[in-house]
């Protein structure tokens, strides 16, 4: 798969190809009255919705961990905790991913974040050749090998969806 050209310039972006992995960007016109950005993102790109993963921002035990999950599902906070080491985890507030990630809710990558959390990608990744994922803006989706978004976050593999 081919870097495409043009758009982006996100960290996300940035980091992927500092790290020689190849990936496709995807954009789309977001719709700022969309009820789910990444249900939007699969019908605008035209991909089922269990290609398209969602990047969500949690505090296991007190620290920040990321779960990778299809927008398809739902994130079992059990499971990341679990996957994690921890014992609990719950959703981090929006105003402190956006901290902690350097993107707007809504656009939050788990590839290029400001700082390095534990990531867990949800084992479904692993069922297809490529997987979608946030570019680091609303109305851009990156697609890329599950291996590589493996690599490129230094993430666990476990089924965290629910």
């Amino acid at each position: 798969m081919a870097k495409k050209s043009g758009a982006g310039g996100t960290p996300a972006t940035v980091a992927l190809t500092r790290a020689g992995i190849a990936f496709t960007l995807h954009p789309y016109t977001h719709d700022p009255r969309a009820e789910s950005f990444g249900l939007e993102a699969a019908q605008a790109l035209g991909v089922d919705p269990a290609r398209v993963f969602k990047t969500l921002m949690a505090t296991v035990d007190g620290r920040l961990g990321v779960g990778v999950v299809p927008v398809s599902g739902q994130l079992d906070l059990k499971a990341l905790a679990k996957a994690l080491g921890g014992s609990k985890a719950v959703m981090a507030e929006v105003a402190a991913a956006e901290r902690a990630t350097g993107y707007v809710a809504g656009g939050i990558s788990p590839v290029g974040q400001k700082r390095a959390h534990p990531t867990v990608v949800d084992a479904s990744a692993l069922d297809f050749p490529t997987v979608f994922v946030s570019g680091g803006r609303r109305g851009l989706d990156i697609e890329l090998a599950p291996a590589d978004l493996v690599a490129a976050t230094s993430a666990v593999i476990a089924p965290i969806r629910r």
